[in-house]
Parts: C-alpha cells; structure tokens; sequence
C-alpha cells in the first residue's frame, strides 16, 4: 500500500499538546531522522545512542547557542513505537512563546510539520494498527461520556478487528473450498457439503446483520442524543430544561414567548450524552422574531432523534395536545409527552392524552411539575430508556462508525448474492465473485483489501499437487 499525497521518508513535527498557556507543553516528532533532529540543538546525551523507552533531561538550544528551555526528552525506537518510526517527544514549558520557538528550531533543522492525524496515519501503514482502530483513536480523543469513552477504547485495542478478522476467517476457508472445486472441476470433486456451506453463509450474514443493528446505539454512545423540549409557550418548557440541568440554564417569565432563540445544554444520564435543545413556544407568531424562533423550533423538531412535548394541563385542551402531536411526531422518533404543571391542577387524568387516543403513532406519557420537580428524576429514567431501547453491553462488538456501517450492509447484501446464486444452482465461479465481493467490502473495514489471504488458506491448508 502506498500513500501519495506526502512523503513517508520526511521526519515530521507537531504540537502534541492543547495550544495556549500551560504548565507543559510536549512537541512530537516522528521519522528516521526524529532523533537526530533533537540531538542537533539538545544540550545533554547522546539521543541517538540511547535505549528506546528512556527519558533524558537537557536543554534546548537555538542556532546562537541561547538556551530556550530546559527539557525532557522521551525516545521510542522503532518498530516499537505509535507510529512504527522513531520518534522523540520533548516536553518543556507550556509557553506559547517557547512552543514555537522549539518548533521553529526542529522545521529549521530539516523537520516538516505534520499534517492532521499524520501520525496516526503512518501507524496504519507501518502496520501498527488497521484502519478501524485508527479511527477509533479519533473517537476516543472527542469521546465526553463513559460510555463513549469505553467503546473507542475497545475499538482502539482491535476489538472489534477481531470480529471482523473471524468474519473474513470463515469466508476465507468457504471461499476457499468453493475455488479448490473450481479447479478440479473436470474431476466432479465435491469437497465441503452444500447444505454446510450455506448454513455457514447464513450464520455470517446473521452475524453481519447484528453488526449493522448496533449503529443506532453506537452512534447515540458516540454523538448524544439530541433531544428537543417543544410545545407552545408558556407550557414550562425552560422550566423542565433548568429542573433537568439542575440550574437556572433559560429564563423563565410569566410572559409567552420568553424564549425566542433556541437553547442548547449537555445533560448526561447513566453515561449517555443527552444534547437537550430548548425552542420557542409553537404557535401563530405575533412578530417577526418570534416566527423565526417557531421556525428554528419547528427545524430542531426535524433533527430531534428524541422529542419531549411539554403542555400545560391547566390550559391545553386534550384535543389541541392531540393535534400538536400529530404535526410534531414522527414514525422514527420517540416521544415523551409530558403533562407539566401538575401541582396547579392535581386531578388532570394523563389517560387522556395516551396514545390510545391516537390513530397516527404511539409515545410516552408522564405527569410532571417542573417548578416543584416533581417525578424530574423519573423523566430522566424515561429518556434513558427511549434511547436506549436494549441494555448496553460496551462487552459486545458495536458500530460506531457510518464507513463501517456501510461496508457491513455491502457485505451482508453480498452475502445475499450468494445464498440466491446456490439456490438457484449458478455455477460456482460466480458464487466464488460474490464472496470476493463480501470480503473486499469487509476488508475495507480494516484497511486489508486484496486477495492474498485467500491465496495463501488454499495453498496452506490443502495438499494440491501432492
């Protein structure tokens, strides 16, 4: 595999910390000359004669032998290393003034900087790790909940690689008895059983079609969920969202219509990021500003993967929560329906407003008074239960990645190529295609696209011209 776009041979640099002001800043440097470069402006050993894995203090010295900063120095040798190279990292004071000056330094000194996720990049080439796992190294930096955290980390340590490695293990070896019968096919030799064959195709795709239902979790571990608070003004919408956030987040007034842009704040609840969009009342604006806070209202309502429609049950007719929710709701969105203001009138029936009363969908219902909070932390309970329709297991392999998602469904569709052609009695050199295809599209998973591994489970595990 070859990379084009910049030179693999060039020793590269970069910040490896946060820009600004900080105790310590550390500078990376990747490349058969990483060492080296050091050396050239280090005051201290030796680096390019010392053991990987070991730290060295010294100071840092600019072309008029001036002393920038005193520093350690970390080696790690190749190929053991992130990126399979050698690499130095130099951690000195984190003054953005001294930053750059060392990081001048090293570029003078023959040094290029680094492009974005250069070093990972040369990880994946140098074999370090495949291209899942790198990705997974980017979701585990933007990572900001537990849950996320957890399933980027398993991601990065080749857990999910190995279940795809198994995958393409057993359509190896089917793939494999199918091209030995290709080959001795003026002979008439059946090799493997057809029945076997397929029932082994089917567990596969099964498998694969698992894989491709765990996106909708994976994506809310990875992303949050976004959940938009909706109804008509006054109903206590920035009321709920404060009583959730647990602080005084919006403004809430008597008077309709206080919130006329929409409000954006991160709840976490059981590890899983809630992205809660507080919206303007939805009703007949009476100005201009307001219909354009109903219209972004009414916009974040389409974006919503979870909504909650909030109504006042002292002033909203059964009927108009009806029709609200009939415009409001759609087939692929869960709904919570939440009867606030409950204190003010004890006696409301929430029965009323169930779903039974309703031909055009179905959602959740629960009573609720903001102000007071009352049942708030039982409303957090039902929003964690309608994004997380099943219980997690982080142990399980998830699919957090829509490349991913899309190279399993190529595959499971694939697989259906497959089972149709051996159903219907096509000859097995077309079979032989599709399960290449399969393979190809599992392959892109991992970054192994190619068919040497076919080769080499042929000739490795059958005695052909013995």
């Amino acid at each position: 595999m070859q990379y084009t776009k910049h030179n693999l041979a060039d020793t590269i640099v970069a910040l490896a910390t946060p820009p600004g002001v900080g105790a310590i800043g550390i500078i990376r440097l990747s490349g058969i000359d990483a060492l080296l470069t050091v050396q050239k402006v280090f005051g201290g050993k030796d680096l390019t004669k010392q053991a990987s894995h070991t730290l060295h203090f010294g100071t840092i010295k600019n072309g008029d032998g001036k002393i920038l900063d005193e520093v350690l120095v970390s080696i790690f040798k190749a190929p053991n290393s992130y990126t399979g190279e050698d690499i130095a990292e130099v951690s000195c004071h984190g003054s953005p003034f001294i930053l750059k000056q060392i990081l001048e330094l090293f570029i003078e000194k023959g040094a290029r900087l680094a492009q974005p996720g250069e070093f990972t990049m040369r990880a994946f080439l140098n074999g370090k790790m495949d291209l899942s796992q790198a990705e997974a190294v980017a979701d585990l930096i933007a990572s900001t909940s537990e849950s996320g955290h957890r399933v980027a980390m398993r991601q990065m340590r080749g857990g999910f690689s190995n279940e795809i490695q198994k995958l393409k293990e057993e359509l190896i070896n089917f793939a494999s008895l199918i091209e030995l019968e290709l080959d001795f096919a003026e002979e008439d030799v059946e090799f493997a059983n057809r029945e076997e064959l397929k029932n082994t195709v089917q567990k596969i795709q099964s498998f694969i079609h698992s894989l491709i239902e765990s996106f909708k979790l994976g994506n809310v571990l990875k992303e949050g969920v976004p959940t938009v608070i909706a109804g008509r003004p006054n109903a206590g919408k920035s009321t709920l969202l404060n009583a959730l956030l647990n602080e005084d987040r919006a403004i809430v007034s008597e008077i309709a219509g206080t919130t006329r842009d929409t409000i954006e704040e991160v709840l976490n609840i059981n590890g899983i990021e809630f992205r809660l969009i507080d919206t303007a009342g939805i009703r007949e604006a009476t100005g201009a500003i307001e219909a354009i806070g109903v219209e972004k209202a009414l916009e974040k309502v389409s974006q919503a993967a979870l909504l909650v429609y909030v109504f006042d049950v002292g002033e909203m007719k059964v009927d108009d929560v009806l029709a609200d929710i009939g415009k409001l709701q759609r087939d692929d969105m869960p709904l919570l329906v939440v009867c606030n203001k409950m204190d003010t009138y004890p006696y409301f029936k929430p029965g009323s407003v169930s779903s039974e009363q309703s031909a055009v969908g179905s959602w959740e219902v629960i009573t609720c008074s903001a102000k007071n909070g009352m049942n708030v932390s039982y409303l957090k309970e039902k929003l964690y239960d309608l994004a997380i329709s099943e219980k997690i297991n982080l142990e399980s392999p998830i699919v957090t990645n829509a490349r991913h998602l899309e190279a399993l469904q190529k595959a499971h569709d694939s697989l259906s190529d497959v089972l149709a052609a051996m159903d219907s009695g096509i000859t097995y050199d077309f079979v032989a295609m599709d399960i290449r295809r399969a393979l190809a599209h599992l392959g892109e998973i991992t970054g192994e696209v190619g068919v040497e591994d076919l080769l080499e489970n042929i000739f490795g595990k059958f005695c052909i011209g013995k």
